[in-house]
């Protein structure tokens, strides 16, 4: 009997604990990572104004192209969220277009920890998708990976 008084006790636990207010207080920072190819990239989300710094520069000074700077700014737009917190972005390895879809999974996941309720439209944008596509190796007796030497007839 003391067996099913205690399941009993663990589902009311965990109906409760499920139907708690999924927003965070202000001032707290979520912590998120996003990979792309070689590149990761680490977001520093808080609640702001929106402001937004990558490797202590401004993204337009740090991004050159326009699309890598929309990149950056997709899963806060689906999510409404793009003048509301700020992002500080920790990016290395790889390229800058690398860079900036690894911050995009990483932007994405951190909003996740802040409100779960974003889910649906993150991952029906394909956000929460990490890319897993590499580089793939350079065989020996050929050129790169697949590319053989020109072949010669005599």
């Amino acid at each position: 009997m003391p067996a099913k008084k205690t399941k009993k006790t663990a589902v009311a636990k965990a109906t409760t604990t499920a139907t708690k207010k999924e927003t965070k207080p202000k001032g707290e920072a979520y912590v998120a990572i996003g990979r792309r190819k070689s590149a990761a990239a680490r977001i520093k989300m808080e609640m702001g104004d929106g402001k937004i710094s990558v490797n202590g520069r401004d993204p337009k000074q740090y991004f050159n192209s326009p699309a890598q700077r929309r990149t950056l700014l997709m899963p806060l737009e689906s999510a409404g969220l793009v003048d509301r917190v700020d992002l500080a972005i920790k990016a290395k390895g790889g390229g800058l277009q690398a860079q900036a879809e690894a911050a995009r999974l990483g932007i994405a996941r951190a909003i996740l920890l802040l409100n779960k309720e974003h889910r649906p439209a993150l991952k029906a944008a394909g956000f929460l998708r990490r890319d897993p596509r590499e580089k793939e190796r350079k065989k020996y007796g050929l050129k790169r990976a697949r590319r053989a030497p020109q072949f010669s007839k005599r």
